[in-house]
């Protein structure tokens, strides 16, 4: 295995791991903001205000990705196996 082909892994890695991340990271970034909004027009400054919405929209944000995110790590993984045996047949 060459330098380049670890490369090749490491970055495709990094890129599922970010394209699988990114939409419940931004939905948990996006309710704190509303949320946050909300704390700052009404002057309410309870710390624990944030963390039962941020919760809920990112269980909710995984159940409705799921499908999806399963999807990009089988396939992912699938390239991965056949990058590995076609390592090993040559």
């Amino acid at each position: 295995m060459t330098d380049v082909e670890v490369i090749k892994i490491l970055r495709e890695a990094l890129m599922v791991t970010m394209v699988v991340s990114a939409p419940i990271l931004g939905i948990g970034m996006f309710v704190g903001l509303i949320i946050s909004i909300f704390q700052t027009t009404t002057s309410i400054q309870e710390q624990t205000l944030t963390f039962v919405p941020k919760i809920i929209a990112i269980f909710a944000a995984l159940i409705l990705f799921a499908a999806w995110i399963l999807h990009t790590l089988v396939a992912y993984t699938k390239g991965l196996f056949m990058m590995i045996s076609k390592l090993g047949a040559g």
